[in-house]
């Protein structure tokens, strides 16, 4: 493969809080590692996109400002950016982020958009894409990839994140986000995060952020895009997949280390996500 400079990526403005490696690059597209450090005490940097973005938000969560509004980004979820667009990014919740972020140019987009059924234009009708169980593939290739540094896997994962970006944001409508209770939401999907492999319930997660089990869900459903369940659900199939494929654990290990108490319900779930069995993601095929 051959390996083009990098287009232009988003300014850094503090690089003593934002760091960003650059990973790979090809005709039209790069990809790189960027850890946030920031925190409450930290004004949010104001910012203009260069080329189109799609950043996949491995860990942490922040407040990304567009203008389609305020939206909470939390891990597992997309953050979209067309090209040009201003914006800024703030941990008010809590601090730190680590992000994959994948840039793209115009023709690169025109290119994917072509071939997807109801795509018309190239930009991103909203700018968030939640938590949800059919991105979980992708976030499971993106830390095998980032883990592996393998520029073959990391075009073919940027071909991806670009196709269901746009085929996702273009079918699916954008819905109002209330600010309210936003700080407690991004309190709760980071100990969701922290202590996934936990028994976890509703009543447990809504107690330590201080809400009524009803209004906690009905919130955080609301913020997110998806039920707490759902969240956490998604977490423990994303550290399963990857202790199968990084850390070479058995189905059984894999299953019980990400909080999955039984197997044939691991095993059952993993497959409806994934495509495959978690043998199968374990011996490398990749769908």
């Amino acid at each position: 493969m051959s390996i083009a400079p990098a287009i232009d990526q988003d300014p850094v403005i503090d690089k003593d809080r934002v760091t960003q490696t650059s990973l790979a690059s090809g005709q039209g597209w790069s990809v790189s590692d960027v850890i946030c450090r920031c925190g409450p005490e930290d004004k949010p940097y104001e910012e203009q996109h260069g080329p189109a973005v799609i950043a996949a938000v491995l860990s942490g969560n922040f407040v990304y400002r567009s203008d389609r509004g305020s939206t909470l980004m939390a891990a597992g979820s997309l953050m979209l950016g067309n090209e040009g667009a201003c914006y800024s990014c703030g941990h008010e919740h809590g601090a730190g982020d680590r992000c994959l972020a994948f840039h793209f140019a115009p023709e690169f987009m025109a290119e994917v958009a072509g071939a997807l059924p109801g795509v018309k234009h190239i930009d991103f009708p909203q700018h968030r894409l939640p938590p949800v169980t059919a991105l979980s593939p992708l976030f499971a290739a993106a830390e095998a990839a980032l883990s592996e540094q393998d520029a073959l896997a990391l075009e073919e994962l940027a071909l991806r994140m670009a196709g269901a970006a746009l085929r996702l944001s273009h079918a699916d409508a954008a819905s109002p986000e209330r600010t309210r209770d936003l700080s407690r939401i991004a309190t709760a999907a980071r100990l969701i995060e922290a202590h996934h492999p936990e028994p976890l319930s509703v009543a447990d997660i809504a107690a330590a952020v201080g809400l009524s089990r009803y209004h906690f869900l009905r919130r955080f459903s609301t913020v997110l895009g998806v039920t707490p369940y759902q969240y956490l659900l998604n977490r423990r199939l994303r550290a399963a997949a990857r202790a199968l494929r990084e850390d070479r654990m058995s189905v059984l290990d894999a299953a019980l280390s990400a909080g999955f108490g039984d197997l044939s319900e691991f095993t059952r779930r993993f497959r409806r996500t994934f495509g495959q069995t978690p043998a199968s993601w374990r011996r490398g095929k990749m769908v």
